[in-house]
């Protein structure tokens, strides 16, 4: 081998190389979402960059500079200016649901792709405002949920669909998710002022919460709009929750299934966890690491400790975000992170909202 086939050699490993650890070009918007502190802590880095933060609270975004030794430089002072000097490829969107549309509003006619802290929307109308821009402009718009991260979710869905011979279609489901409520765990004032603001955030335990169930039901039925929703919210601690509903239990009425939220701001310990029922058998899913499960002529209920490595489930939603920008990773039909899937969420929690005000059952049509 010559000296310039040698050469010609090195090049090319060194592009390819390069194209492997290319780091994905990420900025932030907003800073209020409890979940913000993630993305600067290392058990969430990986191949992206953090280009740019917009924070319009002044005071929160120095407590984050001051906090991580953060260069006063990463900082702008509005979303626009942000977009254009930085030119990033993803936005992060980590403030009130409310501000979701102006960010995707500024990213789509860019290309910018954008990844919201869930729900993608609390009203039907900005929901589908949003899906609209993101199919013009052609930019993934993704919903992260820390419960799409969870090994034992991804078991569940994963042999709902793949063992139907054995389980047979979903018939009921039963989703608990919740803490003590936001003030109670301790999140700081800056999340807690428009988390129980109704302007800001649509609701309270109803949106904070209710969000989960719904996200993980429309994948369970293929992306089915339930026929109707109806709603049920109470405020147990009027003197904390002034503004908002602390307890909320939510009815999705599908042919031939149904499924029940439960959203709290109450429960006396923190839950993420479901029970599915299957014409054949059922799979509760307690803790985010094991599933158990009674299916067929099976007289006692089989317990399933999941490795993260094994069911391939992505802990680090960043990186994920990532590796559907560079095309790495292919979104499966109504994915938890899909905006297909969470538009149906977004017209689950506009129409239970609704419910909760007048009363009544709201019927869904596409």
């Amino acid at each position: 081998m010559n000296l310039y086939t040698k050469l010609l050699s090195f090049l090319l490993f060194f592009v390819l190389h390069f194209q492997v650890i290319a780091q994905t070009k990420f900025v932030m918007a907003g800073l209020t979402h409890g979940h913000s502190h993630w993305i600067f802590q290392p058990s969430f880095q990986g191949d992206f960059e953090l280009v740019g933060v917009f924070e319009p609270n002044t005071e929160v975004a120095r407590q984050f500079q001051e906090r991580y030794g953060l260069e006063e430089s990463l900082f702008f002072e509005g979303l626009e200016s942000m977009l254009n000097e930085t030119n990033p490829e993803g936005v992060l969107a980590f403030g009130p649901i409310s501000q979701h549309i102006e960010i995707v509003r500024a990213a789509a006619p860019r290309g910018i792709h954008v990844m919201v802290e869930k729900p993608l929307a609390y009203s039907r109308e900005e929901a589908e405002e949003m899906e609209q821009l993101a199919k013009k402009h052609e930019i993934h718009l993704l919903t992260n949920y820390e419960t799409s991260w969870y090994p034992s979710t991804d078991a569940l869905i994963h042999k709902g669909k793949t063992e139907e011979d054995q389980f047979g279609r979903v018939r009921k489901a039963v989703f608990h998710h919740g803490h003590r409520g936001p003030k109670e765990i301790g999140v700081g004032k800056e999340f807690l002022d428009w988390l129980t603001d109704p302007e800001q955030n649509g609701a309270g335990a109803l949106v904070d919460f209710g969000c989960y169930g719904a996200n993980i039901m429309t994948l369970l039925m293929d992306g089915k709009l339930p026929q109707s929703v109806t709603a049920i919210t109470q405020t147990h601690k009027p003197d904390v929750y002034s503004h908002v509903e602390d307890e909320a239990t939510i009815l999705l009425a599908y042919e031939g299934a149904q499924a029940i939220i439960q959203a709290s701001w109450n429960w006396p310990f923190d839950r993420k966890d479901m029970d599915v029922y299957f014409e054949k058998g059922y799979i509760r899913a307690p803790e985010k690491e094991r599933i158990d499960m009674r299916f067929g002529n099976q007289k006692e209920e089989m317990v399933q400790f999941l490795d993260k490595k094994q069911t391939g489930t992505y802990e680090n939603p960043f990186q994920y975000f990532a590796e559907v920008i560079r095309g790495q990773i292919n979104l499966p039909p109504y994915g938890l992170y899909t905006l297909e899937n969470n538009v149906i969420v977004s017209k689950i929690l506009d129409a239970a909202i609704e419910s909760a005000k007048t009363g009544q059952t709201v019927h869904l049509t596409p």
